[in-house]
């Protein structure tokens, strides 16, 4: 009997090993990986020939697991990410499957509140299931920026509780169970207090305003 599969999309256009939703993707690879699956990874944004999505929808094909780990721009999934999901649905619709493989999608913002996640997961179960998939389940994390692009260990105690989360979706994937309640409540978990959160975010952007010589101009109100 051959081994399980998983397939991975990176929904982020950053450069590989770069992005906060890779770092996510990869640790529920990692632990999936650990429990017999092979695994694969493709990045939404060199999907985009022909022969790159073909590739992946074949991948995603022939998958036990689909997982989708993206970030979340404003309070919408990246345009790549919509399209690519369109076109995977007709795909699926235009050629029979061999069998039903399950999804799972993990959707981190910057804002602090992971309930700015909550619309994109809702619009990723209905694609899954219009595209055929068995819907497994669906994580949502805020202030998703405090892990910097690193793998969740190197970030160390601060994603302690994400990683217990993503730990608990991969025992209920391995054991063929849909993602348990008690996972996305340890991702609810704030990594860092909110107030925190958005004060270190202000000082960021004044220090990218100084960097660029707009420090003066941050209050400017143009067509006031």
């Amino acid at each position: 009997m051959s081994a399980l599969r998983v397939v991975l999309l990176v929904g982020s256009a950053r450069p590989p090993g770069t992005g906060n939703s890779e770092a996510l993707g990869s640790y529920l690879l990692a632990r999936l990986a650990e429990g017999g699956m092979g695994t694969e990874v493709f990045h939404v944004h060199r999907c985009q020939r022909p022969e790159k999505e073909r590739a992946l929808f074949e991948a995603v094909g022939g998958a036990d697991v689909f997982v989708l780990s993206t970030p979340l721009y404003v309070d919408a999934l990246p345009y790549l990410v919509t399209r690519c999901c369109e076109r995977m649905a007709a795909h699926r619709a235009a050629e029979p499957q061999e069998h039903r493989s399950r999804m799972v999608a993990l959707v981190n913002c910057g804002f602090p509140e992971l309930e700015h996640t909550l619309t994109a997961l809702d619009i990723c179960g209905v694609f899954a299931r219009q595209a055929g998939f068995v819907w497994a389940g669906g994580l949502g994390l805020g202030g998703g920026e405090a892990i910097g692009g690193k793998p969740l260990e190197e970030v160390g105690g601060m994603t302690r509780h994400v990683r217990g989360g993503l730990d608990l979706a991969a025992e209920a994937l391995l054991a063929d169970r849909v993602i348990p309640e008690e996972a996305q409540a340890q991702l609810a978990r704030p990594m860092i207090p909110s107030r925190l959160y958005t004060t270190l975010g202000d000082i960021g952007w004044l220090r990218t305003a100084r960097k660029k010589g707009t420090l003066r101009r941050l209050w400017d109100r143009p067509l006031g």
